[in-house]
């Protein structure tokens, strides 16, 4: 039984193993990463290239390229949670200024708190996409503000990259490669 629970494991590990499928691996990682779920990508990233010295430039622009994507589909979540919003509130009657709401507090004071925050930076704040825990939220909020698309991924593609090259550097300089 116990060789049971091991093999799928061991396969596992075998087959995304970071010599064997290196970049492959760095830019799924670094996509899903970017996306609601909680992971780290700058791991796989500093191993790969820890691995492989040489690969460096590459790797990060593999990183930059597969978190940039997972900022994207995170940004249309947000566009996407914002129409179904807005249905609903048609649906059920609670349109703006409505006898159910004011328009003074249509879509509440957070709302109103947000919106004008990031229309004030506009896309030039997700160059700090890249943070933690609010990155993938600065992604989400842009979509559902509808900020300039493509202004949003240039914007992102730096701010990851420049994450990327410069941690992924600091790693480096602390534990040179062997």
């Amino acid at each position: 039984m116990e060789y049971l629970l091991e093999s799928p494991l061991q396969w596992l590990l075998a087959t995304l193993a970071l010599p064997k499928v290196g970049l492959t691996a760095i830019f799924v990682v670094s996509l899903l990463s970017a996306t609601l779920l909680p992971l780290g990508s700058e791991p796989a990233v500093f191993g790969y290239v820890k691995l492989a010295p040489d690969m460096y430039w590459l790797a990060i622009s593999v990183a930059a390229l597969g978190n940039t994507l997972g900022g994207i589909i995170t940004y249309f979540m947000g566009e996407g949670a914002e129409r179904a919003y807005e249905h609903w509130r048609q649906k059920h009657g609670h349109a703006p200024g409505g006898p159910a709401e004011p328009a003074a507090l249509a879509g509440g004071r957070w709302h109103a708190h947000i919106s004008r925050w990031s229309h004030r930076f506009g896309p030039s704040i997700l160059l700090f996409s890249w943070l933690p825990a609010v990155g993938d939220l600065l992604c989400a909020v842009a979509g559902w503000l509808r900020l300039p698309f493509w202004r949003c991924v240039l914007y992102m593609a730096v701010g990851k990259f420049l994450r990327y090259a410069l941690v992924t550097a600091g790693l480096l300089w602390f534990f040179p490669p062997a």
